[in-house]
């Protein structure tokens, strides 16, 4: 079993219209159809210079495969907190040991189909920042990440701004919240 795979068997937390959990489905079928409402977390670390480390996602993802994102996105476990799930995720994905400091920090709302898939993102996002060295220690899997790079915020604007270069469309809504400031988190979830 691909690694793909045992990640499509995972459960979701489903979350009803006020983000409140009401139980667990399996992840492809969260995404699959109309798609099911549940919690996600995007995780935007930075240096201490500004700059936000980005990946582009391996073009074997379910879904948006190839898209530059923030540093990494993935859903809690039932039963396990947002950033519990934050820090298995960037030592999954990106292979960071030393757990960062990490706050939640905000949340939002969002849908998107990818047309390419098929597949579809309802989801509650919570954002969770942290501060990291420069010169961070990486190991990304191929299997989640094609590639990282630190980008200042004007690099950022030309990525958003390149038609030739394909976003995942949560995150400019990342950005948003990020430079939002804090704000509430819908008081259900398990931080």
């Amino acid at each position: 079993m691909t690694d793909a795979d045992r990640a499509a068997e995972r459960h979701v937390v489903v979350l009803d219209d006020d983000a409140q959990p009401t139980g667990s489905m399996p992840k492809l079928a969260a995404h699959q159809g109309e798609g099911r409402r549940h919690l996600a977390f995007s995780v935007v670390l930075q240096d201490p210079d500004g700059r936000l480390l980005l990946q582009r996602r391996a073009e074997t993802k379910h879904h948006f495969a190839g898209d530059w994102a923030n540093t990494c996105c993935s859903h809690p476990s039932p039963g396990e907190g947002v950033q519990v799930a934050a820090r298995r995720r960037l030592g999954e994905e990106l292979g960071i040991r030393t757990a960062p400091s990490l706050a939640a920090w905000n949340a939002f709302s969002y849908r998107a189909r990818d047309e390419r898939s098929g597949l579809i993102e309802v989801e509650y996002d919570v954002v969770v920042r942290g501060r990291v060295p420069a010169d961070l220690p990486l190991e990304p899997d191929p299997t989640e990440v094609a590639e990282v790079a630190w980008f200042t915020p004007s690099e950022i604007d030309r990525l958003l701004d390149d038609p030739g270069r394909r976003v995942a469309p949560w995150f400019p809504l990342v950005l948003a919240a990020l430079r939002g400031g804090p704000g509430p988190i819908a008081p259900g979830i398990p931080l």
